[in-house]
């Protein structure tokens, strides 16, 4: 564990049913500690583990008020632990009470220490301040309170005397923080991609690791491939992979599938089909261990109640957390195909057939471009590529580097309007300019009407999974805007990072050769660019 309060030397121990000093802290003894010394409890109260395992109370998931003593996971994650650590979880494992009861210690056995958790609604805020820090604080022994005591408290926030104060709420704008907790930000970043970004931008900020006295701990489970715990986790399990050890600027990846929790057993046998063994034999030929009989009966009950969320609740690695759908996502039902029927795999360019591109350009300055090849009556998608702040040479220079035979180019219809600057010239008599002719797509009336031709083409489409892989995660990503005053869906969709590509392969649905046969039938014509070439 990178421990930024080194003088603290925390052995992690067993923690034995007669240790006498534990019976301190249990309910049936006198909290008053009369019976001791502080040299009796010195040796135990320099050492955090000893503090995180005797003296803390919390009301458990049957209601009950038993002494917190952290499980395997939170365990691991204390010993693993880094500046800045990002926790892709199984639900249910506790991180949430470990971590926030980890920033209650630091707070009240170090000085001018300010700590912030951020929860990903109102509901929660409340729920997270009374139970794990205001419970935990309140049940501690009378002799250690009055030497903690508190200067104020509110309904989300405490101020001890040491000058340390820790707080609860949807964000955090304090100029400056040692330690923060940000529950459920997988959440926060499929629901209320704006407010993710704030968190990004500000919150985050305002945490220093590169001092070595600043901690960060973003936990939640998955909900989609898409937005910035996405990012974060894929970045952090690439650096994994190449063997290099994160900077202190750079998350951590902590990652507790369902078979790693002994808590995940169930004796009482149940049939298993034979789509589960296959499941099974997949999950244990990636994880490198057999599953026992109890766990698999644990799933398969598990699963009859959750289906396709069983993958995100309680995911058996990484990929298989993100590949659930996100709520309100427009294709969730046909990428939950194109997965069962493992039409994401390699895709490899043919040559001598050519290569069609379909782009959007977004007003956001974001250029999004699919490559698609037909194969029969399949459309192999074998590239995506996507950036902003460039022009057409930029996007013309990128498509000539992947040595390509290039058929047709479609492009939207507002092409063709003409944008202040640039003299005046159109996006389309801009790239004939440098050889670039674009075929425009007509406008539909309704944007579903371009969606539900999408959802046509996806079931022939087959994506090569390491060129497409992020165009791949912006369909899936691609989803309804939420009202926040309703509590439901708008009929529109959420303008996001995944907009452009989803809209870019619109343009493929909407002006493919195929769209006669697949019920999307439209004029399309191309028109001269002589005058601008």
């Amino acid at each position: 564990m990178i421990d930024p309060w080194a003088d603290e030397e925390d052995d992690m121990e067993p923690l034995p049913d007669d240790d006498p000093v534990l019976n301190v802290a249990r309910k049936d003894v006198d909290h008053s500690l009369e019976n001791y010394t502080w040299a009796d409890l010195e040796e135990g109260m320099s050492k955090q583990w000893w503090r995180l395992t005797h003296l803390y109370y919390i009301i458990d998931k049957f209601g009950k008020r038993i002494l917190f003593r952290p499980n395997a996971d939170q365990a691991r994650l204390y010993d693993d632990m880094w500046y800045q650590n990002i926790v892709l979880k199984a639900r249910q494992r506790g991180f949430t009470t470990f971590i926030d009861i980890f920033f209650l210690d630091r707070c009240l056995w170090n000085d001018d220490v300010e700590a912030g958790i951020i929860a990903h609604n109102r509901e929660d805020v409340s729920k997270i301040f009374r139970r794990k820090i205001l419970y935990p604080y309140e049940n501690l022994p009378e002799l250690l309170k009055e030497t903690r005591p508190t200067k104020s408290k509110s309904k989300t926030e405490i101020e001890f005397t040491n000058n340390s104060i820790i707080s609860v709420g949807t964000s955090m704008r304090s100029g400056t923080l040692q330690l923060l907790h940000v529950s459920e930000f997988g959440k926060v970043c499929a629901r209320y991609p704006e407010k993710a970004r704030e968190i990004v931008t500000g919150a985050f900020e305002a945490i220093h690791t590169q001092t070595g006295e600043s901690l960060l701990f973003v936990e939640s489970t998955a909900e989609g491939r898409a937005g910035y715990f996405y990012d974060f986790c894929k970045e952090a399990q690439d650096r994994d992979k190449e063997g290099r050890e994160p900077t202190p600027q750079e998350f951590k990846f902590h990652f507790f599938p369902w078979w790693d929790n002994t808590d995940n057993l169930q004796e009482e046998p149940v049939p298993i089909v034979q789509a589960m063994v296959d499941y099974f034999a997949e999950v244990e030929a990636k994880i490198g261990r057999k599953l026992s009989p109890a766990q698999r009966h644990w799933y398969v009950t598990r699963w009859a109640r959750l289906g396709d969320d069983m993958k995100r609740e309680n995911p058996a690695t990484p990929e298989e957390a993100f590949e659930s759908a996100i709520k309100g996502a427009y294709f969730s039902s046909q990428f939950a195909q194109i997965r069962k029927e493992k039409r994401i795999c390699s895709v490899p360019y043919q040559p001598g057939i050519a290569v069609k591109t379909w782009w959007d350009l977004g007003m956001n300055d974001v250029m999004s471009i699919w490559f698609s090849q037909d194969i029969g009556r399949e459309i192999h998608i074998i590239d995506y590529y996507e950036n902003s702040g460039e022009g057409f040479e930029h996007y013309w220079e990128e498509m000539q580097k992947r040595g390509y035979l290039y058929g047709r180019h479609y492009a939207p219809h507002d092409i063709s309007v003409r944008e202040l600057g640039a003299n005046g010239r159109s996006r389309w008599e801009s790239a004939a300019k440098i050889g670039l002719h674009f075929i425009k797509v007509p406008r539909v009336k309704r944007k579903m009407d371009s969606i539900n031709a999408a959802r046509r083409f996806l079931p022939i489409c087959w994506f090569d999974k390491v060129k497409c892989s992020k165009g791949i995660a912006r369909l899936e990503g691609y989803r309804k805007d939420w009202n926040e005053n309703l509590q439901t869906y708008r009929d529109t969709p959420l303008h996001d990072v995944n907009s452009n590509g989803a809209d870019a392969f619109q343009t493929l649905a909407m002006g493919h050769d195929f769209r006669v046969a697949m019920g999307a039938a439209i004029t399309i014509k191309q028109e001269s660019s002589k005058g601008w070439t």
